[in-house]
């Protein structure tokens, strides 16, 4: 910066652009509030059909963003645009008060232009001596003095200048259309994180000279930034797309076969790396596009160590794949790398998918856990499960899901697999305790569809729950309980298994055949088993509660109500208990102890699907709109959370000594009782919270029948649709 621009700086204008810009943050606050209040909140309680449903409800919901987002670029814009006027006005103070104190030792300062100026003694004949008799010879100490203080003052002033001109476009170009959801409280803040991937990535292109300490530097400073758009954004583009690659190479070789402290750091180091590419992904500037498309350029790139010997490397798809575990990498991103990975990988068949990815790689291990990466599908599935938007596209077509579940009786994907489609089909990303579960779109629910009828269809895949996708499974028709007690129930029984569903009645029909079967498969798991009496329990709560809060939802009366929801659960949970008693889960189930543990290590993750909204249950508008979500802890949210604490206690049974709930699964009777007990309670946690007047006694004996009604029914169901002993 030149001397005499900041000398003789005028920023009223910078002023009133300060002004501009806080006014517009003000009005964008309106908007925002409005967008998500009004305009999405209607939206996520209409009843949404045919194109509405796929494109306009998404469009509202991407709008409402849009406004979020454009309030926290313009709230950016205007505290960096205010920071840096009161730094420049700070540093005019500065110069001038410095220039000031020269002026008083009889020196000049004056601007040479391009930046540069000089600090000299005054030459005029009046002034070569002053009244003590001093001469006017200047002393070069004091020149040197103030021209160590001025340049410090530009210096800084020139910092200032450009670092927020560099945050402001960084900024802007984060997103090609729209707005970035960059967030900054002031100019300094943005440029420490500009200055922070700087030297990061300038530490990543000398892998080898990096100590365990400057890597555990490296992962502090990763971990601080790993969320914030411009670090990442700089951290990827100045490394570049191969740069990352063969850094990651680097890493895993240097330190294979990590143990102890150097093993955790390397792990967090792999977390920190992911996270912030990740975050990077979302960029839509021209230099991050371009490192995005050259990063998926580079899947077929043989990626070698600089001191390997071995001419055999990594596929730069392995290496892409095993930074893509952690966070959530941008949906067009993830679109366009699966696109090109499923083609490989549906050319080698389901058979060789393992000699096309592993085989020849022994060596190979990019990963530092219990995995090796060297099956990439493997860490693109992780990324999927973070990401339900792009899971969704990812399996929408039924050629490519068929094939990917084909694939798990010839490799080890089946758990990351399990949880891509889990996010595909609940629009929850994996491990998210705060997202509230949308409504099922028609798209999702096509997807569980084809997963049941895939599993379900003789000579199909009945034997692939046991290949890792079991727990998965289970979370899946747990999720999808109000759709398949409508498929168990028949047609028009909406009006009883509420849903905000799209297709509510998908599985009705033809399809309660492929639910029967993929349930009763799904039991071969004792964490899927879990799941699916998790999700039943947790839905009958939220049913109870909603129709006995409020009697509008069935027009008939509240035994008629009450007998078909026993019904349900006697049925489904018949399902399970049949299926274990057939013998069909022997090869896969140790014993009793599996489920038991298992149904304790998944109450909390059950709690989430109570916390969460679990299966987007309606209620009524006086507990908070159409939509279970809109009000947690409140309709569902106590009774299902009681039945939840009660199978993880596994409470008593009345009646039956050192018999707690589902604790004797395998005794069929032992466990139709605890459907009944659990039953029972959770209708009388719904008669207490709702202050109803219904008999006690007369209450519990219809709930009692209609549960061993369904019971019954559940036997033959499965004989319907499947050889039993």
């Amino acid at each position: 910066m030149d001397l005499d621009a900041l000398r003789h700086g005028n920023f009223s204008k910078l002023g009133e652009a300060v002004t501009d810009w806080e006014q517009m943050t003000k009005k964008l606050a309106d908007l925002k509030k409005d967008a998500e209040g009004n305009l999405k909140a209607k939206a996520d309680k209409a009843k949404w059909a045919g194109a509405n449903a796929g494109v306009s409800r998404e469009f509202i919901a991407k709008t409402a963003a849009e406004f979020a987002d454009a309030h926290t670029q313009a709230d950016s814009i205007a505290k960096i645009l205010s920071d840096t006027r009161d730094e420049l006005i700070s540093y005019r103070t500065q110069l001038n008060d410095a220039i000031r104190r020269a002026a008083e030792q009889h020196l000049t300062v004056v601007d040479t232009g391009n930046g540069g100026f000089t600090v000299a003694g005054n030459t005029r004949p009046d002034w070569a001596t002053d009244p003590s008799g001093k001469t006017g010879v200047t002393d070069q100490k004091v020149v040197d003095v103030f021209c160590k203080e001025i340049q410090g003052i530009l210096t800084k002033a020139t910092q200032s200048d450009n670092t927020a001109a560099q945050a402001l476009k960084l900024i802007v170009d984060q997103a090609k259309y729209g707005f970035s959801d960059a967030s900054y409280a002031d100019r300094d803040e943005a440029a420490k994180a500009v200055a922070a991937a700087e030297k990061l990535a300038e530490m990543a292109k000398k892998p080898d000279a990096m100590s365990l300490d400057d890597i555990a530097a490296f992962n502090r400073t990763m971990s601080e930034y790993h969320d914030d758009p411009l670090f990442a954004e700089q951290f990827a583009k100045r490394l570049g797309a191969k740069g990352t690659l063969q850094f990651w190479t680097e890493m895993t070789q240097t330190h294979a076969g990590a143990k102890g402290s150097e093993l955790d750091t390397m792990k967090d180091l792999q977390k920190n790396v992911s996270l912030t590419l990740a975050t990077a992904s979302f960029s839509d500037s021209d230099g991050m596009r371009d490192w995005k498309k050259d990063l998926i350029a580079e899947r077929n790139t043989n990626f070698r160590s600089s001191g390997s010997s071995n001419p055999i490397g990594a596929l730069g798809s392995q290496v892409i794949s095993s930074l893509m575990h952690q966070g959530q990498f941008d949906t067009e991103f993830l679109d366009d790398y699966r696109e090109k990975l499923f083609k490989a990988d549906k050319a080698a068949g389901n058979s060789g998918t393992h000699d096309l990815w592993v085989k020849g790689y022994d060596s190979l291990d990019l990963d530092f856990g219990d995995d090796n990466g060297r099956d990439p599908l493997k860490g693109l599935f992780d990324g999927l499960s973070h990401n339900p938007e792009a899971a969704e596209h990812a399996f929408k077509s039924e050629e490519d899901l068929t094939h990917m579940l084909g694939t798990t009786r010839y490799t080890d994907r089946g758990e990351s697999l399990g949880r891509a489609l889990e996010s595909a089909v609940t629009g929850v990303a994996v491990g998210d305790m705060s997202s509230i579960a949308p409504p099922h779109s028609a798209t999702q629910v096509a997807i569980m569809a084809n997963i049941m009828h895939a599993v379900a269809e003789p000579g199909g895949y009945a034997d692939i729950p046991h290949k890792g996708l079991g727990e998965s499974f289970g979370n899946m028709a747990a999720a999808y309980m109000p759709e398949i007690s409508q498929g168990l129930a028949g047609s028009k029984s909406g009006s009883i298994f509420l849903t905000g569903s799209e297709a509510p009645d998908a599985f009705v029909g033809d399809g309660v055949g492929d639910v029967v079967r993929f349930l009763s498969l799904t039991s071969a798991d004792p964490a899927g088993r879990a799941g699916i009496i998790y999700g039943e329990s947790i839905y009958t709560g939220g049913l109870l509660d909603a129709h006995l809060s409020d009697p509008s939802f069935f027009d008939g009366t509240r035994g008629q109500v009450l007998g078909h929801i026993g019904k349900n659960a006697g049925i489904i949970e018949g399902i399970v208990a049949h299926s274990v008693a057939d013998g069909e889960v022997k090869g896969f189930v140790d014993g009793e102890k599996d489920f038991n543990d298992e149904l304790k290590q998944k109450g909390d993750f059950a709690k989430i699907w109570v916390q969460i909204a679990f299966s987007g249950l309606e209620v009524p508008e006086h507990l908070g709109g159409k939509i279970m979500g809109s009000a947690v802890g409140g309709l569902g949210g106590a009774v299902a959370a009681a039945a939840v604490d009660r199978l993880m206690d596994g409470q008593q049974m009345d009646g039956a000594k050192d018999t707690g709930l589902y604790m004797s699964a395998r005794d069929l009777y032992a466990m139709r009782d605890s459907v009944s007990l659990q039953t029972q309670l959770s209708t009388e946690d719904a008669i207490a919270r709702h202050h109803v007047d219904l008999p006690k006694d007369g209450t519990d004996g219809i709930m009692r029948d209609a549960v061993n009604e369904g019971w019954d029914a559940s036997s033959e169901l499965l004989s319907n649709v499947k050889e039993r002993p």
